[in-house]
């Protein structure tokens, strides 16, 4: 059980919300296809990826995991910045 599951008293489920730059209308640059890659493969709930946004949920270990893997990949990819939102998702959302 990791720390947040403890501090609100069972499993805590997250969701991010992320973009990586710089743009590029004409392709997906390299790294946002690595951060795709990431989140595709990490242990998600839900994964919805699209041309400016992408959004992930699950569990807060697999959630957190996948954040620090595609942080790490994506910058060495070429990102010069990401833009990231993490929030406790309720219980029941999906």
């Amino acid at each position: 059980m990791c720390r947040s599951e403890r501090f609100y008293g069972g499993a805590v489920r997250l969701r991010v919300e992320f973009t990586t730059e710089p743009f590029d209308l004409d392709e997906a640059p390299a790294h946002a296809l690595v951060a795709r890659e990431v989140v595709e493969a990490a242990e998600l709930d839900a994964v919805d990826v699209g041309p400016f946004g992408n959004t992930a949920e699950g569990g807060a270990d697999a959630v957190l995991t996948a954040v620090d893997a595609l942080l790490r990949k994506a910058l060495e990819a070429g990102a010069t910045r990401i833009s990231l939102q993490v929030n406790v998702a309720e219980k029941g959302e999906a």
